[in-house]
């Protein structure tokens, strides 16, 4: 999934929507921004649909807390060797809005925890939108124009620029991604 759509990056790069000559491009320069953007960061920005991850009751799981293996932007349900967990009986950590969940807390007043019975690895499974965000942040979808569109208009290089080339008494780097682009990333990268 792009974070940017098809006529967004037309209407940015000033393209007539009737114009189609070039949508194969521009759809693959929006798929090879978002990648990049994803390597970058170290993050997805988008789920679409819920998918489901199991965790190790016994690596992921720190007391009452269970760490999980990425963002998680919507929580849908939580089981325990197939029995749910109800989500009031769970704090997300960090709880803060427009921030991705990063951990799961039993409550002390559920009765629960992470126990398991003969196989703690994937015992506990987490179904949600495995994501930062369920929709991408605008900061991230300008940046995904912006570098889509800087990837386009490359194709119109003629000159070999992957390397640095000395022309006379010039020196000529590599093309590298804008600096604006790494600026507004810059805020969302992961912490590893």
């Amino acid at each position: 999934m792009s974070y940017a759509t098809l006529a967004e990056l037309k209407r940015y790069i000033e393209l007539p929507p009737s114009n189609t000559i070039d949508d194969d491009l521009l759809t693959a320069a929006l798929e090879s921004a978002t990648s990049i953007i994803d390597n970058e960061t170290h993050r997805t920005f988008a789920a679409p649909a819920d998918s489901t991850r199991g965790h190790d009751a016994i690596k992921d799981v720190e007391g009452r807390r269970l760490w999980l293996r990425g963002d998680l932007a919507q929580l849908t349900s939580v089981t325990i060797e197939g029995a749910a967990v109800s989500l009031p009986a769970l704090v997300n950590e960090p709880g803060i809005p427009n921030e991705p969940t990063y951990a799961l807390t039993l409550k002390n007043s559920s009765g629960k925890s992470w126990a398991y019975g003969q196989d703690a690895e994937g015992a506990i499974a987490v179904t949600g939108r495995w994501a930062y965000s369920v929709t991408p942040p605008a900061a991230v979808a300008q940046a995904t124009k912006r570098l889509a569109a800087w990837l386009y208009r490359q194709r119109d290089n003629a000159l070999d620029l992957d390397r640095t080339m000395i022309v006379g008494n010039t020196v000529i780097a590599a093309a590298a991604i804008p600096a604006d682009i790494v600026l507004m990333l810059r805020p969302y990268k992961a912490r590893l």
